[in-house]
């Protein structure tokens, strides 16, 4: 997904990637990663998302964990043998 401008993705993959970037800065400042803050932070971006995103994501931070979330995500690739 790196290699596709951000223009080329579907709306829906723009709010997640948004909402997923939002959620990261909180975490990172030690904040909170609750709806209000996930939706200020995009807007302050100068963007927008479907307003379901925000609350969707901040019950899966609660729920599973951000330090969870992170790791799933850090996987290693396969050899290159």
């Amino acid at each position: 997904m790196a290699g596709v401008p951000a223009s080329q993705l579907s709306k829906d993959t723009q709010d997640e990637l948004l909402c997923t970037y939002a959620a990261l800065v909180l975490h990172d400042d030690g904040a909170d990663v609750d709806p209000g803050a996930m939706t200020n932070m995009i807007k302050a971006a100068g963007c927008s998302v479907e307003a379901y995103w925000p609350p969707l994501m901040a019950k899966m931070v609660k729920s599973i964990g951000m330090d969870s979330l992170i790791a799933m995500g850090s996987g290693g690739g396969g050899g290159g043998g």
